[in-house]
């Protein structure tokens, strides 16, 4: 294809005049289509001809720039004598555009320095720059030049330039002053205020200048509606926001993104999920950020299994994935603790290159983590470019849920060692690593740092971390003074206190242990379970049948015990003698099998963790069929023909001792890893042995 310049040299220019038009015309040209290179050669002719280019200076400066080179335009720019003020206004803008406002401020005072007289453009431009740069005091005087030059408020581009800048001070007064100030308040205008408003947590202003903007005859457009829509969801008014629904449907903007959004997210936070999914179905043109809030709203409200799907349809549709959008799918991945779901995660953020990023890699420390596996955590943990307190404090939780409390301690002084100050997250996750491992002096010596050696006041989590430390260390009395230190204990911190009672069978002390909670909560059914086992272990069966009662009149129920585990991405859920799984007699029959290897090993089954009234045998036969060991029979049947394959289970409520024992000898069996979480923490059974050391 002929070049531009030797289409427009068949023209033959033969005089100045026709020279200059002609040069024009290959610059409108080139800016139109965005030829560089046909730039840079038309100047170069200009040059090697000896025709006077900077006579055309500022239509270089803005072919270049339209170009998208910026450096060429700041280089023709500078050798022209008198740069019309077009072109200090086009540069400053484009320095602006390309995140470059430092260069943009310096040329402003180097065109007040020449004396440029500057025009509404150049401020409103400028002033974006003083905003982006957090130049207050700068942008307060050129506030006041521009009043002085009659160019305040009154003008609509500087009023909503000025309106911006102090939004972006957290200068909400000044701003208001600058738009009641305004002669005509337009959309851009009142948007920017209504955008300070909700960034600034004044929702109730923003929804309020909302409705003096419709009622004063101003049309909203999209950006004012998604503004808008975030206040109405912050503040939970369901009523305003589905009033502003209605409004974007009659107004014509129903399909657009940002609008539509919003209201996704509006919905999502006033607690109407099927009303989100609605308006995400109809978004015809759905981008990242309206892919990542419909996942975001599912995960919030406790529906990952759909979150996931979504997210599973997101990539089906080719949608380019943000750090936001996989570190919200790896929290729907360590709710349900899904390992191998979070590691294809953890492979497509190798791949787009954002596994090192460190919102994505806190969701992958804490997937590999409630999913068992503290090891890979720590791997991503040690492979971050730079820790900081959050990454810091998921790897210590990580290590407490797994029961390593000494690397959990490591970490911790390594921390200390390295400069960085613990918050109260970090003495959470600490704490609970001592008493899941029984680390008592170092639990007790954590404690006392938090106000001794960093200045904090202890919080209730920290007192239920010390609470459940001295209580499975048999040191009841003294947890129960700590109790008593507090103010206003709550519910969690006696109920605490009850389960160590029931560990050690104290029933005295389980008693007012179980008073006091059922004081602050009487309908507390966890509180009347916890008392009917203490007294079912102690074989007090008719003080179990009065609490049984009392449940009954109360209509409370308890939870009943489940096991699951994940196989193919499919998740199999099992109760105590359960035979609806499709393959239960072949389950049943691995799970003899394993019984009468374990029997070979020494296995006895342990009645006193029956809490029923019935006779020895069936007692057994009732520990046979616990939920645990089904889904461990499950588990190891379909990985008979798998060498290496980890099986791992989860369960809501505590592993029975019994099972405990049993699955130690299993993993000696099988001579594979078993991993076991129950609703406290994780057990990896392997050999024979447990992590937690039998301390749980």
């Amino acid at each position: 294809m002929k070049s531009i310049r030797k289409f427009y040299h068949a023209l033959a220019p033969t005089t100045s005049s026709e020279t200059f038009n002609y040069y024009i015309s290959i610059l409108r040209r080139c800016a139109i289509d965005g030829d560089l290179c046909e730039v840079r050669g038309a100047h170069l002719d200009m040059k090697l001809s000896g025709f006077p280019y900077l006579s055309l200076g500022n239509k270089l400066v803005d072919a270049y720039l339209k170009c998208g080179a910026v450096d060429d335009a700041r280089k023709v720019f500078d050798e022209m004598p008198h740069p019309h003020v077009v072109s200090w206004n086009a540069m400053i803008s484009y320095y602006i555009r390309s995140r470059r406002s430092q260069e943009a401020v310096n040329l402003y005072h180097k065109m007040v320095f020449h004396g440029v007289v500057a025009d509404e453009y150049t401020f409103s431009c400028v002033l974006k720059a003083f905003a982006d740069l957090g130049y207050v005091e700068e942008g307060r005087r050129v506030h006041g030049r521009l009043v002085m030059n009659g160019l305040g408020s009154g003008n609509m581009f500087v009023g909503s330039a000025l309106v911006d800048m102090y939004v972006k001070f957290g200068k909400l007064n000044e701003a208001r002053v600058v738009f009641d100030q305004s002669d005509e308040k337009d959309v851009v205008l009142v948007t920017a205020l209504i955008v300070g408003y909700v960034q600034n947590g004044e929702d109730c202003r923003a929804v309020q200048l909302f409705c003096d903007m419709v009622n004063g005859g101003v049309h909203a457009n999209e950006f004012t509606f998604a503004s808008v829509l975030i206040a109405c969801g912050n503040l939970t008014e369901l009523r305003s926001g589905m009033t502003i629904h209605g409004l974007i449907f009659k107004t014509g903007f129903e399909c657009r993104n940002a609008s539509q959004t919003s209201l996704l997210s509006m919905y999502s936070k006033c607690g109407l999920v099927d009303e989100s999914l609605t308006v995400f179905s109809g978004i015809s043109n759905r981008n990242t950020v309206t892919w990542t809030a419909m996942i975001s709203c599912l995960v919030y409200h406790h529906r990952e299994e759909l979150a996931l799907s979504v997210f599973c349809d997101m990539l089906r549709d080719s949608v380019m994935l943000n750090a936001f959008t996989l570190s919200t799918a790896l929290r729907g991945c360590s709710t349900l603790a899904l390992f191998e779901q979070g590691k294809s995660i953890h492979g497509y953020a190798i791949k787009i290159g954002l596994d090192r990023d460190s919102y994505v890699s806190v969701g992958l420390i804490d997937t590999y983590a409630k999913c068992g596996r503290a090891g890979m955590a720590r791997m991503v943990f040690d492979d971050l470019p730079a820790i900081d307190l959050v990454s810091i404090n998921s790897m210590i939780y990580g290590y407490a849920q797994n029961s390593e409390g000494s690397k959990a301690v490591e970490l911790f002084n390594m921390m200390i060692q390295s400069g960085l100050e613990p918050n109260h997250v970090t003495f959470t996750g600490v704490l609970s690593a001592c008493s899941n491992a029984g680390l008592l002096e170092e639990g007790r010596r954590f404690f006392s740092s938090i106000t001794n050696d960093h200045g904090l006041v202890p919080s209730i989590d920290h007192y239920a971390c010390m609470v459940d430390l001295l209580g499975r260390a048999g040191k009841l009395g003294e947890a129960e003074e700590l109790i008593t230190k507090i103010k206003s204990p709550d519910k969690v911190l006696w109920r605490t206190l009850l389960s160590s009672c029931k560990m050690h069978g104290e029933i005295e002390m389980a008693k007012l242990a179980a008073a006091r909670v059922l004081e602050l909560d009487p309908g507390d059914e966890g509180t009347y379970v916890l008392l009917s086992n203490i007294y079912a272990s102690l074989g007090k069966w008719n003080e179990v049948i009065n609490i049984k009662c009392a449940m009954r009149e109360m209509k409370l129920k308890k939870d009943p015990a489940m096991s699951w585990t994940e196989v193919n991405r499919e998740t199999h859920t099992f109760m105590a003698g359960d035979r609806s799984h499709p393959k239960a007699e072949e389950i049943y029959e691995e799970l003899e099998r394993l019984i009468e290897r374990t029997k070979e090993l020494g296995y006895v089954p342990n009645t006193r963790f029956v809490l029923q009234e019935m006779d020895e045998l069936q007692k057994e036969k009732s520990l046979y069929y616990h939920s645990e060991k089904l889904a461990i029979a499950f588990g190891v049947l379909s990985s008979s023909n798998k060498s290496n394959t980890t099986i791992s289970i989860f369960k809501n409520l505590r592993v029975c001792g019994d099972c405990h024992t049993w699955i130690k000898l299993v993993s000696q069996v099988i001579k594979k890893e078993i991993i076991a979480r129950d609703a406290k923490r994780f057990h990896h059974f392997k050999d024979g042995l447990c992590s937690c050391q039998d301390y749980w």
